[in-house]
């Protein structure tokens, strides 16, 4: 197992920069997510580590070993690509060896690989199929089975379900997060995607901009974001971050969870915008003023359009963030009407 370690590592092109001083640990053995939106340098990052990029600035090391400036093949990595990158015109098979052939391994060998890596992705009875004759999760599987084969103690994997509909995704994260562990190798993932972050992740590098926003446990993003931004991003629906100076005073920010927030005959005085029935609960938006707060309540919510609510919520699930820089303040002063 190999531990990888970023320290102040930068790409740019030019005046833009891609990634901006980043510094981050993953775990041997451990499974790190960079996630983030689209452009934030997550994937870009994940492509420093591989020797794909050259560094601008800093240093990549992994297992301890300075790898900077050695190239993909000298890091002892794997690596699995959105894309899959299948060969059409080879089988399973000759996909998942075409690696251990290029490097030269024995036949023998070769055979003893395959037979495991097979029987580990349920693939033993596909091995004589062409790409093209496989369905989107049996080719992810060709894709990882490629990866594996390969025994490098570091994988490395740039947002590999995005191709996959809603319940193949659900189910190779379970299976990827099963192999990680199985197999005990580290790996970084990258994806836009916080369910895929929060269900797999020992460890999640938020990043916006090509810098690192928070980096976290899931539940540690989830319960104290360091920041405006991550609260907003992680959260189904995400957090409500507003503006309340009656109730926060000046210069702050508001952050409430929408499953903090309960509806009754105490707390602040709103107004119902909209109700959103998803079946196990509803979204219901309340306006306070000119701002809107969404609620998440279990089962269906029947409130009409227009309805006078009260809006109340827990001292203990209230964030504050400055309003000037997004940073993370702590409640500990927080006004008593925080607790309405």
């Amino acid at each position: 197992m190999s531990a990888i370690r970023l320290h102040d590592v930068t790409k740019a092109w030019g005046t833009a920069r891609a990634v901006d001083g980043v510094s981050f640990e993953a775990a041997a053995g451990g499974f790190a997510v960079l996630l983030g939106p689209s452009g934030c340098g997550k994937s870009t990052t994940l492509r420093l580590i591989a020797g794909l990029e050259t560094v601008s600035a800093g240093r990549v090391l992994i297992g301890g070993t300075d790898v900077t400036e050695l190239p993909p093949a000298r890091r002892g990595i794997a690596m699995v690509f959105q894309s899959y990158a299948l060969f059409p015109h080879l089988s399973v098979a000759e996909n998942i060896l075409f690696g251990l052939k290029v490097r030269g391994v024995p036949a023998t060998e070769r055979g003893e690989r395959l037979r495991s890596t097979a029987d580990l992705l349920g693939l033993s009875a596909l091995l004589e199929r062409k790409p093209s004759q496989l369905s989107g999760g049996q080719q992810q599987r060709v894709a990882l089975g490629r990866a594996i084969i390969a025994r490098a103690p570091v994988c490395l994997m740039d947002e590999p379900l995005s191709n996959l509909d809603a319940q193949l995704r659900h189910d190779m994260r379970r299976e990827i997060r099963a192999l990680q562990r199985k197999l005990g190798i580290t790996m970084v993932y990258v994806t836009h995607d916080q369910t895929e972050a929060m269900s797999m992740a020992d460890q999640v590098v938020l990043m916006n901009n090509g810098r690192i926003e928070q980096n976290a446990t899931p539940a540690e993003l989830y319960a104290r974001p360091a920041t405006a931004f991550a609260a907003r991003f992680v959260g189904t629906p995400p957090m409500n971050v507003v503006s309340l100076p009656a109730i926060t005073g000046e210069g702050l920010l508001l952050g409430l969870r929408p499953e903090h927030i309960r509806l009754g005959t105490e707390g602040v005085a709103a107004t119902v915008a909209t109700v959103e029935y998803l079946g196990a609960d509803s979204i219901v938006a309340c306006r306070v003023g000119e701002t809107l707060l969404n609620a998440r309540l279990p089962g269906r919510a029947t409130f009409a359009t227009g309805a006078a609510v009260r809006l109340a919520w827990d001292r203990d699930h209230t964030h504050l963030f400055n309003a000037a820089d997004g940073r993370r303040v702590e409640p500990a002063s927080a006004p008593a009407t925080l607790a309405a």
